[in-house]
């Protein structure tokens, strides 16, 4: 029996169907989803999400903050904010970096790297 999963932010739906294991980072560290995981509710952390899809596809998604709900073989990834992995710019990402080291700015620097780390997992 597959998971029904979904992965929603304020502003959109991102992705939801059936999956065979979901991959996020909560902060308690990294955790695994498989069918028949015991219910977990969990505060996410910054990083990226994975979604083995049962038909083959893997999204990969960025998350900044949010929840993780584990019931009855479903998945609730309600995030704060989130972006599809393959659609980050890289360069724009590099750049805000560089900006935010020079300004001394941590929590823009975090998101940066945050994006790029993201990105880098999508290829």
């Amino acid at each position: 029996m597959p998971l029904n999963v979904e992965l929603v932010s304020p502003d959109r739906s991102l992705w939801s169907g059936e999956a065979s294991m979901v991959v996020a980072k909560t902060i308690e560290g990294d955790i695994g989803v498989l069918p028949g995981h015991t219910p977990v509710l969990a505060v996410l952390a910054n990083g990226v999400v994975r979604i083995d899809a049962t038909e083959g596809e893997q999204v990969r998604a960025l998350v900044l903050g949010g929840f993780l709900s584990i019931a009855d073989d479903r998945v609730s990834i309600l995030a704060e904010f989130t972006e599809p992995a393959d659609e980050i710019d890289t360069a724009a990402a590099e750049a805000a970096l560089r900006e935010a080291e020079q300004a001394g700015d941590d929590d823009a620097a975090d998101l940066a790297r945050a994006r790029l780390a993201a990105a880098s997992s999508a290829s």
